[in-house]
């Protein structure tokens, strides 16, 4: 069984979308978070980070960072490993 992903976007993010994009080429499923319109959440998600943009990436429960973290867990063959449970 795989970790859950969550991502937080927002519907203009071009950011969002290749990473959405990433994960649904290799059917990875995944929980998205639209805090286009809602602050509070967008604001909730920033104080737990400390990330100001989009998309923020969980894989379980570790930040995995952005668009550009996640295809660089996808280059160096990482991605996979860190989507299975260890236990």
């Amino acid at each position: 069984m795989n970790k859950k992903v969550v991502i937080y976007t927002t519907d203009y993010c071009p950011h969002c979308r290749r990473a959405k994009d990433l994960l649904a080429r290799k059917n990875i499923p995944f929980q998205e978070i639209d805090v286009t319109n809602d602050q509070a959440k967008r604001d909730a998600i920033e104080e737990k980070t400390g990330w100001m943009t989009v998309p923020v990436i969980f894989i379980g429960d570790e930040l995995i960072g952005g668009a550009d973290d996640l295809y660089g867990l996808e280059a160096s063959g990482k991605l996979d490993s860190k989507l299975k449970d260890q236990g």
